[in-house]
């Protein structure tokens, strides 16, 4: 059975490669041979990052796009990404996309309320209902959280199952933390967040006053890894490039790890991928109440919740001065992953959910 991709991403897109291109093997084990399409292409991604913008790669890509999809029409199953074309109405996708075949529909982020809310009440008309419709046509909808998945069941969709954003744990060696009678760490503690630019700029950036003044009463440092020039000249911060490559091995490097975010309509779509990884690095973490952060985060057995800046500060303090309850958090935070959030547990589930689709298949069961 041939299963055709339409990602948002190529590799370079955290998006794409969690929630399409690492289940390939579970694919293939489950007899679907996936061929992967990304709207957008790494360069477009790398050019946007580094700020300077798309250009006409939003034509090309929309060109690309629609050959992706005459070349999938004989394909048994459509598995989209979010949206097939991005920014053009639901009247003009839903003539694309080939009515013979099922597609299913998977979202890790409030990608709608780029529409619903959008400051233009133009796109607003035009574009604020179209993910729904497309949600409702969809054969499947797959949703990272409970927000986006009362968004598709609101919108009609016929069948919606929750899939966590997940990591393989094979590729997350958890760090090892010194033992009561083993050797102190060397070097300062690291206080460590991962990112893009773009979340930087929205969520540490105002925070950076309080972890710097935390650092440096500590003796600290910041870990920042894909801020990009949003990343500031601070004596306490030491900002790296992102790779998928060195990613994994940074993230190990961190003592506490932290993903703060606003209470918006927005940030209840989020996943909470980075609070997965630093866990399944065996790393403690601290997150804002927001969204699926509650659902992962345990309070005060694999990390906090901290809402208020004194929370923030209370949680980051207590860490940086007990090396005990950093190895005992992070050891709980590696067996949540490996239970509840790893590509192993999910890979079989996802695999067997699509092939369902593809031999005919309809409706929840």
């Amino acid at each position: 059975m041939r299963l055709m991709v339409l990602s948002r991403y190529g590799r370079l897109g955290a998006s794409s490669r969690l929630r399409t291109m690492q289940y390939r093997p579970w694919l293939a084990a489950a007899g679907l041979q996936a061929d992967f399409a990304s709207f957008f292409s790494d360069e477009d991604l790398a050019r946007a990052y580094a700020g300077r913008g798309r250009g006409l790669s939003g034509v090309t890509a929309l060109l690309r796009r629609l050959g992706q999809i005459r070349a999938g029409a004989g394909a048994d199953l459509l598995w989209i990404e979010k949206e097939a074309l991005p920014w053009l109405p639901w009247i003009v996708e839903r003539a694309v996309l080939p009515h013979q075949i099922p597609f299913a529909v998977d979202y890790d982020d409030a990608v709608f309320h780029r529409y619903d809310r959008h400051r233009s009440a133009l796109v607003r008309g035009v574009l604020g209902r179209k993910l729904d419709r497309l949600m409702a046509s969809a054969a499947l909808v797959t949703a990272g959280n409970a927000y986006l998945a009362d968004r598709a069941r609101a919108a009609g969709a016929r069948w919606v199952e929750i899939v966590p954003t997940v990591v393989d744990v094979t590729a997350y060696a958890p760090r090892d933390w010194p033992t009561e009678h083993g050797p102190a760490r060397i070097g300062p503690a690291r206080i460590g967040w991962i990112g893009s630019p773009s979340t930087w700029a929205e969520y540490m950036q105002p925070k950076l006053p309080l972890l710097t003044g935390v650092a440096a009463a500590e003796g600290a440092r910041l870990l920042v890894i894909g801020a990009g020039r949003c990343a500031p000249d601070h004596p306490l911060l030491d900002a790296e490039a992102w790779s998928e490559a060195t990613e994994a091995a940074r993230i190990r490097a961190m003592d506490v790890g932290l993903m703060p975010l606003t209470d918006t309509p927005w940030s209840r779509g989020k996943c909470g991928y980075k609070l997965i990884q630093y866990m399944a690095s065996g790393v403690p973490v601290i997150a804002s109440p927001v969204g699926v952060n509650t659902d992962i985060v345990e309070h005060g057995v694999n990390g906090f919740l901290a809402g208020t800046d004194a929370e923030w500060q209370e949680a980051l303090v207590r860490l940086l001065r007990d090396p005990a309850l950093r190895a005992r958090m992070g050891q709980a935070g590696r067996q949540r992953v490996e239970e509840r959030y790893s590509l192993q547990v999910w890979g079989p589930s996802v695999a067997a959910l699509l092939r369902r689709l593809a031999r005919g298949g309809d409706g929840a069961p």
